[in-house]
């Protein structure tokens, strides 16, 4: 069962109302008639679910409880805190004279049940409603499916769950079940029309450099509609999965969207100047990623990507470089990419030189790049690193191996492969890092990595 898309209704704290059609029912449960032990309403956050079912149980006469999971830490507290409501709601209706002996312990399922059935035993008709029991703290796997089958051990008691997403154990044909779809762009814009942002968190001429240029009154509800437009076509769509989470969006690009207003440079009904100035900030995703920190986001395009500098000590950046090269050239390229001799003819079977073009081939081959590093022997490294090195290499052995162990120890060369030891001789290696940080580093140490690549 899904239910229309709710109005907006200024008066309700979310801009939300029920919809007419469970507004007000049209008759109030019959202690007589059945009534389904379990109904589920599950929806996005903030679609109205518990604001509608506080509506509809303000309008009937029937005892009625809510538990909030939200809360409640431990599942003990939530049967505790459930039996505690129950009780409040029997006292609330003079329903309470039998039930004055229990003590309310609750420490599992079991003990519950038998506290339920005896508050609920001989009572009217008793609706308990638990919002938010998908997201209950240190729950058991058992604790959902049970709590749905509480109606079927006290008959006159219908259990409403309020969840936020799909249960398997909870969606099939004997719980009927209400789904509140998610906003459209148009409710979505219409909800957040109605409480616009300002243009100065106070007055303007403490904050405005230039005060020849004044908003209106009007013009921030006239600037804030198509900011909040432009933010769902850019990011609010894919990324902001209620009306709550956009609004945060919304409220987190709204101080560097307006800057150019406050200074001076544009004016309030200058939306598509003030979109093409400000267009870095709906490019980035830094206004969906929470953080303890509080930053602001960036309007400068040069500042939108970050710049990593990369500091590596001077041989272990010509090993990484070399490593690089290993795992992306053929080895039958070594001679020519690396060889510090003049390049002579070589003779090849059947005539003709090394050097020689050869015929298109028939086939497409893949480039290397796309195939990902290859492995390569340490001896392999050596000679690459002393070819591209622009003076010798004083060092001995030990010295380079502790160089390796440097990269390894960082991660940017891994070994192909598992067992035996890191620094034995005949194991291969292949480098962990991409084309961006290679040619990075390369920058720094003024090294033409390009030159060296066969693709």
């Amino acid at each position: 069962m899904q239910s229309p898309p709710n109005l907006p209704n200024p008066s309700s704290p979310i801009g939300l109302s029920p919809h007419p059609s469970l507004r007000h029912p049209a008759k109030p449960p019959q202690p007589t008639l059945p009534s389904p032990s379990t109904i589920l309403l599950h929806g996005v956050e903030a679609t109205g679910k518990s604001l509608t079912i506080n509506a509809i149980l303000d309008t009937i006469d029937t005892p009625s409880a809510i538990v909030r999971s939200r809360e409640c830490i431990t599942t003990r507290h939530l049967l505790e805190r459930t039996i505690a409501v129950i009780k409040e709601a029997l006292a609330a209706h003079g329903q309470l004279e039998e039930a004055n002996g229990l003590d309310g312990r609750c420490e599992n399922i079991s003990a519950f049940t038998v506290e339920l059935q005896h508050l609920l035993q001989g009572k009217g008709k008793f609706i308990l409603v638990f919002d938010g029991i998908d997201r209950q703290r240190e729950a058991a796997p058992t604790l959902l499916p049970a709590i749905a089958r509480l109606g079927e051990i006290s008959p006159n008691l219908t259990n409403i769950l309020i969840t936020t997403t799909r249960h398997p154990h909870l969606h099939h044909a004997g719980i009927p079940h209400i789904h509140f779809p998610p906003y459209s762009r148009t409710e979505t814009l219409s909800i957040l029309s109605r409480t616009p942002l300002s243009l100065y968190a106070s007055p303007p001429s403490s904050q405005s450099l230039n005060t020849t240029i004044a908003a209106k009154s009007d013009d921030a509800e006239w600037l804030w509609t198509r900011f909040t437009a432009a933010v769902w076509d850019s990011l609010g769509q894919p990324a902001a999965r209620s009306i709550l989470d956009f609004r945060d969006v919304c409220a987190r690009l709204w101080a560097p969207f307006i800057q150019p207003i406050l200074y001076g440079h544009y004016g309030a009904r200058e939306f598509s100047k003030l979109l093409v100035k400000n267009r870095s900030l709906f490019q980035s995703e830094d206004a969906l990623i929470d953080s303890i920190v509080p930053t602001n986001p960036s309007t400068d395009p040069s500042r939108s990507k970050q710049q990593f500098s990369y500091t590596l000590p001077y041989y272990p950046t010509h090993l990484l470089i070399s490593a690089y090269l290993a795992s992306h050239n053929p080895p039958k390229h070594d001679i020519t990419l690396f060889s510090k001799t003049s390049l002579s003819k070589r003779r090849k079977r059947g005539g003709g030189t090394a050097l020689t073009p050869h015929r298109a081939s028939k086939h497409r081959k893949i480039s290397r790049r796309l195939l990902g590093p290859q492995p390569f022997p340490l001896e392999r490294l050596w000679t690459i690193f002393h070819a591209i090195l622009p003076h010798t290499y004083a060092g001995g052995g030990a010295d380079m191996m502790c160089q390796v162990a440097t990269l390894v120890g960082l991660r940017l060369i891994v070994k192909a492969g598992s067992g035996g030891d890191i620094l034995e001789g005949g194991a291969k290696w292949r480098v962990n890092v991409g084309w961006e940080f290679v040619r990075g580093v390369a920058r720094g140490v003024k090294f033409d990595v390009e030159s060296y690549l066969t693709e």
